[in-house]
């Protein structure tokens, strides 16, 4: 039966029976995770694709390392070559993405329970498999166009309806929609759900992106992704998803990583930004700039206003004025202007006419009365009147002569109407033919029309037989 071990025993048996068989070992990968502290010490990762190596090269064999110059050239300790690098050492120029030759022992580090690689040696080995895959699809999309600037959409100002192309469990999209939260004014955030690492991660990503141009829903679309090394990243420097980004139907922002990180994905994008929260903050003004723009336009509004009212109020100052010199109201004010100072005119007129008629009377009759005396002026005006009197009773006398002639001449004139005696039973008849009077039977023959009038009308007969009395 076996032994139960605590986690520390186990660590520590692990870790004797590590070191014991790989005392010194030879290992060949890419460089990823490279992190410089302050101590010194260079902490990174090996990796080839398949798995992944934690390496510590520390300060002490970083310097045993360097190149030794002797009499003027820098000679590799490792190798023994003699070097053109003037004696820089590998450790100022170690990145990411670099293929290197790590020589060291194995190590357990037991508070963590993991093994790693304590480098004593680290020689570069040339570009790695990746950041050659890296370069090459980079150089086949831009002769392709994909990064030609011309191409490239502009950002919708203070978006809508965005979507989200991302892990929805990652840390990256919390980050996006808290500062989301906290910038422009409100938006709708539609999270299409997809891979953002490992082999399947690239192919969704290209869904996605396809899915968001099918939908014709969001404004813009934001790619975004944390940190992590070369090998974490690598479906954002994948042809697929380049390909999708390319025939997107709306500007796409990629904020993949953090600020050292480049991918194709950047390259090909609508606009790149440094990290996830960097993608809400370029989609999303800060709202205290909104404010102060809107105070902005608002004083402006105020300002063009007031001019544009002061311009309306002069214009409309000038129009009434006009309105008023030729409107009907003002003209016919004119003319009662003028009809008053006419009558007023003719009131003076008259009344100095009338004053000096007066006087002028009055000096003549002065003057009458001075040349023939008031008794015989009385004297005439009785002799005019008695004269007056006399002609309208001769005058009076004329007219009832006249109208009794007028009664003689009207009673014979009423004796000689014809139609007098048809009111007494007579009548009146005419021949038709010759619109005579009937006076003699020999006047008519028969077959003769004749028209017969009395007093209340006409009656037409026709002659039968004429004969005369006492024949």
């Amino acid at each position: 039966m076996s032994a139960i071990l605590s986690v520390s025993e186990l660590t520590r048996a692990v870790k004797d029976l590590l070191e014991a068989e790989f005392p010194f070992v030879w290992v060949r990968g890419q460089v990823t995770n490279l992190a410089r502290p302050g101590s010194g010490h260079l902490y990174f990762s090996l990796t080839d694709g398949d798995a992944v190596l934690g390496v510590v090269w520390f300060k002490g064999s970083q310097q045993s390392a360097a190149p030794v110059s002797r009499g003027g050239e820098a000679i590799n300790p490792l190798t023994g070559e003699v070097e053109e690098s003037g004696g820089t050492s590998l450790s100022e120029t170690l990145e990411d993405g670099m293929e290197v030759l790590c020589a060291g022992r194995l190590n357990v580090y037991e508070p963590r329970g993991q093994y790693q690689l304590i480098a004593e040696l680290v020689q570069e080995q040339g570009v790695g498999d990746l950041r050659m895959a890296f370069e090459a699809l980079k150089a086949k999309l831009a002769a392709k166009g994909y990064f030609d600037e011309d191409r490239k959409m502009a950002l919708p100002r203070d978006p809508k309806r965005v979507a989200v192309i991302t892990s929805p469990s990652g840390a990256a999209i919390r980050d996006f929609l808290r500062i989301a939260d906290q910038r422009g004014t409100g938006a709708e955030i539609r999270i299409y759900p997809s891979l953002v690492q490992g082999d399947q991660a690239p192919e969704q990503i290209a869904a996605a992106l396809d899915q968001v141009g099918e939908d014709g829903w969001a404004e813009v679309a934001v790619l975004i992704r944390g940190g992590g090394s070369l090998e974490d990243l690598w479906a954002f420097n994948t042809e697929p998803v380049a390909d999708a980004i390319f025939r997107a139907q709306v500007p796409v922002v990629s904020g993949i990583g953090h600020e050292p990180d480049v991918s194709i994905s950047d390259f090909v994008a609508d606009r790149r930004v440094a990290t996830p929260s960097h993608a809400a903050q370029e989609l999303w003004p800060r709202r205290e700039t909104l404010m102060q723009s809107v105070d902005q336009l608002e004083m402006g509004l105020n300002r063009a206003y007031a001019a544009l009212l002061g311009e309306k109020a002069a214009a409309f100052g000038e129009l009434r004025r006009a309105l008023l010199w030729l409107s009907p109201v003002r003209k016919v004010e004119r003319y009662e202007q003028n009809f008053r100072s006419l009558i007023h005119r003719l009131r003076r007129a008259g009344e100095a006419g009338v004053f000096g008629t007066s006087q002028r009377t009055q000096q003549l009759t002065g003057r009458l009365m001075r040349a023939h005396g008031e008794a015989n002026l009385r004297h005439k005006a009785a002799r005019l009147s008695a004269l007056g009197q006399g002609l309208y009773n001769a005058a009076h006398r004329l007219v009832e002569g006249r109208e009794r002639e007028f009664g003689v001449l009207q009673a014979g004139l009423r004796g000689l109407d014809p139609e007098k005696p048809l009111e007494r039973g007579y009548s009146l008849v005419r021949v038709e033919k010759t619109g005579k009077f009937l006076r003699s039977p020999d006047e008519v023959v028969q077959g003769d029309a004749l028209d017969i009038r009395v007093k209340d009308g006409s009656i037409a007969a026709t002659v039968t037989q004429s004969f005369k009395e006492n024949s």
